[in-house]
């Protein structure tokens, strides 16, 4: 369930927090690990930059997760984000 009363947490922020900074893994060393450019790394920690698929396969290899891990993680703050404000009756 979506939390109503704040966003969840952007993934970028739970690799940081959760796997780069305890594993003491800087960004340059997991996009050399993952051959991506650093930026994408950077951008996504940042949140300027979501979770695609290739990413979450990416991440889930290099840290024994799941892909879906990562991608719920980024659909659960894309739909909070993107919450309507004005509610639209059903159409039955």
């Amino acid at each position: 369930m979506i939390p109503r009363n704040r966003i969840p947490t952007h993934p970028g922020q739970i690799l940081l927090e959760e796997f780069l900074t305890p594993m003491n893994i800087p960004q340059a060393r997991l996009a050399k690990h993952l051959k991506v450019p650093v930026q994408r790394i950077n951008e996504l920690v940042n949140g300027k930059r979501g979770i695609t698929p290739e990413t979450a396969w990416l991440l889930a290899a290099a840290f024994k997760t799941s892909p879906d891990f990562w991608m719920n993680l980024q659909t659960q703050h894309d739909l909070a984000k993107n919450r309507p404000t004005n509610a639209l009756e059903a159409i039955l």
